[in-house]
Parts: structure tokens; C-alpha cells; sequence
């Protein structure tokens, strides 16, 4: 029996290598007095930023074509936003045994996020699945990020976001998330095309906004004292719930969809696109809907986002070198008539 070959280096992520640093910045300097309040105005501004150039990228042509393929949309949305928080809601038992409230809200926020685009795409594609429906499927889980986790926020978190979910709390989620995504998609004809020709610079600035927001968010966390509340032991159980959430997922994405007909480079993009969550759509959205209390509330979705990249690169490496029957099927459809020429001929 062939023994599974792990990868010779695990993809430690060199980005959350700068948000841990960013992390460790915030616990030693943090901002207080006019510097705090400059950093959370900036980081307000890097959060309207950022949701302004998704809306800018987006295609909305693109995303419309992909409907086609409505059916593993659909199961890709539906891991996302109905069986992740099922899971998160059924963990309300663990507190408070394993996790504190404050680290369960963070837990279930996790749950709450779209998926991811890029890593869910460059996984798909080692493994050899259907990279044209990772892309959609990300995108399409983006786009209903905008509107489903705030609004699954307000439902399923209530007073543990923040201060609570408020009229205020709504009102923000508008000004700093919806309304700058919207414009960026109006502008889109007259911006695309500059931000295709600068996509390299752009993406530092993606990255820098969102280092700028973790930093505010540590930074009140650290003048607050909420790390005082947070222990080792109490880490370690977080860890080991994530790690089975994460478990369950990726069985939940690799069988259910067999059931379902799929077959096997759908099931990958399934698997994929399905059982990941978003650290560059989650970080921003936990600073509008947390507030101060925004760094316990990202701590899950930074373990998890290295976490899930770690065992997607172990099953990615691992799919690409089980067979392919459907492509092997179609290299002896293509090889058949070469053979047939020479005969045909002879006649």
C-alpha cells in the first residue's frame, strides 16, 4: 500500500507571520490617548478601503456566467453560512467548560465569515479540481459575505458582539463595508483597469490595511486588559475545538458532495472553497461589529486561517497524486482517432 507523502515544508504563512509581529507590536506599544484615536481613524478609513477595491475587482460579468453552475455554488454557500454556524452554535455547550464567552463569540464569529478566494483557488488547482468553479464559488461567497455574516451577526451573536448588535452597529456595517463595496462596483468601468495594471502594489495595500486594523484592534484589547482574561490552557482548548470544526468540515465537503453526484474536481472545489474562512474579509468585518473588543474576537479566525492553510496543503499534495479516471478517460477519447488515421487511410 502507497504511503501518503507529506509536503517537505508546511506553508507557514509568512503574512501570518507579520500579523503575529503586528500582534506582539500592539502588546508592547500599544496606542493610547491621540494616538489611539488617530489609529482607529485609520484603520476606519482602511476598512472602507478595503471593501472599495472587492467591489472594485469584483467582475460582476464573471460572477453572473458562473450561475451556471448553480447547483455547487449552492452547496459551497451553503457549507459557508448554514453548516459552519450550525457547528458554532452547537459548540455554546463547550462554554464554560472549555472556552470563555468572549473566545466562543470569536468561535462563532469564525463561523460567520465568507470563504476565501486566493488560497482556495491555488489549492484547487495542485489538487487538480475545477479551478473555474473555485473561482466563482469564492467570489460568489465573498459577495454574500457582504450582506450575510452582519446580518447572521445581529441574529446569532446579539449581545455578544462588542457592546451588542445595535442600530449604531448597523449603521456602521453600511457606511464602512456596504456603501464603499458598492461604489467600487460603480466605478468598476472607469477603475479596473488601473487596478489590474497595479495589482502587485495593490495587494501590499490590502495587506497593510489590514495590519493597520489588527494593530488598532490589539491596541484597545491591550489598554483594556482583556489579555489578562485569557489563559494558556484556555488557548490550547480553543485550538483543539478549531481543530476538530476544521475536521468535520472537510469530511462534511469531500463526502457530502459524492452524495450529492458531484464528481471529482467539483468535489475538490467543494472541499476547498467550502470548509475555509476568509482572514482578509473577517479581520475588517470583526472591527466594525466588535469594536474594542475586536482582538479576543479575531484570535479564533488567526488560529484557524493558519491552521486550515497547513492541512489544505497536506490534502492538496495528496489529491494531486491519487488518479484521475475522468481525465483519463478523456486522454484515450483524444488518443482514439490519432489511431484510427493511419487505418482509414490504408482503406
Amino acid at each position: 500500500m502507497r504511503r501518503p507523502h507529506l509536503p517537505a515544508r508546511l506553508p507557514l504563512d509568512p503574512y501570518v507571520l507579520a500579523l503575529l509581529a503586528t500582534v506582539g507590536l500592539a502588546a508592547l506599544l500599544p496606542a493610547r490617548g491621540p494616538a489611539a484615536t488617530a489609529a482607529d481613524l485609520a484603520s476606519t478609513a482602511a476598512v472602507a478601503l478595503l471593501f472599495f477595491l472587492y467591489g472594485a475587482r469584483l467582475s460582476t460579468r464573471e460572477a453572473l456566467d458562473g450561475l451556471r453552475h448553480w447547483r455547487l455554488h449552492l452547496t459551497v454557500l451553503a457549507c459557508t453560512f448554514v453548516l459552519f454556524p450550525l457547528l458554532g452554535l452547537a459548540a455554546r455547550v463547550l462554554v464554560p467548560g472549555l472556552l470563555t464567552a468572549p473566545l466562543y463569540s470569536g468561535l462563532l464569529f469564525l463561523c460567520l465569515v465568507p470563504s476565501t478566494v486566493q488560497s482556495s483557488i491555488a489549492f484547487t488547482s495542485i489538487a487538480r479540481g475545477n479551478v473555474p468553479a473555485a473561482i466563482c464559488a469564492g467570489s460568489f461567497s465573498s459577495l454574500a459575505g457582504i450582506v450575510l455574516t452582519p446580518l447572521l451577526a445581529a441574529a446569532l451573536l446579539g449581545g455578544g458582539a462588542g457592546g451588542g448588535f445595535s442600530p449604531d452597529s448597523l449603521l456602521k456595517i453600511t457606511l464602512q463595508l456596504l456603501l464603499p463595496f458598492l461604489l467600487g462596483q460603480a466605478l468598476r468601468p472607469r477603475v479596473g483597469g488601473f487596478l489590474s495594471r497595479h495589482k502587485k502594489v495593490l495587494g501590499h495595500v490590502d495587506r497593510g490595511s489590514i495590519l493597520l486594523v489588527v494593530y488598532a484592534a490589539f491596541s484597545a484589547g491591550v489598554v483594556a486588559g482583556i489579555w489578562h482574561r485569557v489563559s494558556l490552557p484556555r488557548l490550547a482548548a480553543l485550538m483543539l475545538v478549531e481543530a476538530v470544526l476544521l475536521a468535520v468540515m472537510l469530511l462534511a465537503t469531500w463526502y457530502g458532495p459524492a452524495r450529492l453526484g458531484f464528481g471529482r474536481a467539483d468535489r475538490i472545489a467543494i472541499q476547498f472553497a467550502g470548509s475555509k474562512k476568509s482572514l482578509a474579509a473577517g479581520l475588517p468585518m470583526a472591527s466594525v461589529l466588535f469594536g474594542p473588543h475586536a482582538a479576543l474576537a479575531v484570535l479564533p479566525l488567526m488560529l484557524f486561517h493558519q491552521m486550515q492553510l497547513m492541512v489544505c496543503a497536506v490534502i492538496a499534495r495528496r489529491r494531486a497524486q491519487d488518479p484521475e479516471p475522468e481525465l483519463a478517460a478523456d486522454r484515450v477519447a483524444d488518443v482514439s482517432p490519432a489511431l484510427e488515421r493511419p487505418a482509414s487511410r490504408a482503406r
